[in-house]
């Protein structure tokens, strides 16, 4: 069972090196949820790279 969906995409080289940083702050300003799968995805074409990394969550009761 699950309440939401949370997607962090990044394009951007700097945006992917501090994707570690904005999910962290996620994490933590939502202490009422619990992570309960994750998929992460990875696409390319010829000019750009995409990181994206889903997390499926509840809340906590």
């Amino acid at each position: 069972m699950m309440d939401g969906v949370k997607v962090f995409s990044a394009t951007k080289a700097r945006e992917r090196e501090e994707l570690g940083e904005v999910i962290t702050r996620w994490i933590k300003d939502n202490p009422d949820i619990e992570i309960v799968d994750k998929t992460i995805t990875q696409t390319s074409d010829d000019e750009f790279h995409c990181l994206s990394i889903t997390f499926f969550y509840r809340k906590r009761r």
